[in-house]
């Protein structure tokens, strides 16, 4: 599973708000805690960019796998997206907590001492994660963002019933049919 999928629960959850069946916002937190445990189970609390379900427990503890190649993260938004999502729809300060634990590893593993932070090669090695040198603009354009808004309380603070974000995570009014 790549962590660009974990869009996909706030996609649902959205779709739940505005009137699909009750099964998508099911789906949106099931899926959720699946994008959570990509960061969870990783020494470092961040998701790596792939990865692969372990189809055999009896093998190791982790219910996933991560191949060397994938183990990189580049502090990618779409899990703190959907985060943000949950939490508006569901009120569930589960959803502000994961966030919190995400922003923190963020800040332990990525921040650089002059200022920014970087992607790294290794979210499984919390001693030498191998920073990249690199920030790529979404982390402030939309992972930042997210989590501004994910730790909001206002819930008119970009309300979702009169704002839509686009795939850059611009907010864009809801206009009424005429």
């Amino acid at each position: 599973m790549d962590h660009l999928v974990c869009f996909l629960p706030g996609t649902l959850a959205l779709g739940a708000h505005h009137g699909l069946p009750a099964e998508h916002m099911e789906l949106a937190q099931a899926l959720m805690d699946t994008c959570y445990q990509m960061n969870r189970q990783m020494e470092t609390g961040l998701s790596p960019e792939i990865v692969h379900f372990n189809l055999y427990p009896q093998t190791t503890h982790k219910d996933v796998q991560v191949k060397p190649a994938d183990r990189h993260n580049l502090l990618r938004p779409e899990t703190v997206e959907s985060l943000f999502y949950l939490y508006r729809f569901t009120g569930d300060r589960k959803y502000q907590d994961w966030g919190w634990e995400i922003l923190q590893s963020f800040n332990t593993y990525t921040r650089v001492p002059s200022g920014g932070f970087s992607s790294i090669s290794n979210v499984q090695d919390p001693r030498n994660p191998q920073p990249r040198d690199k920030m790529e603009s979404f982390f402030l354009g939309e992972t930042l963002k997210y989590l501004y808004l994910l730790f909001s309380d206002d819930p008119d603070l970009l309300s979702l019933d009169t704002y839509v974000f686009n795939t850059e995570a611009h907010p864009l009014p809801i206009w009424a049919p005429a």
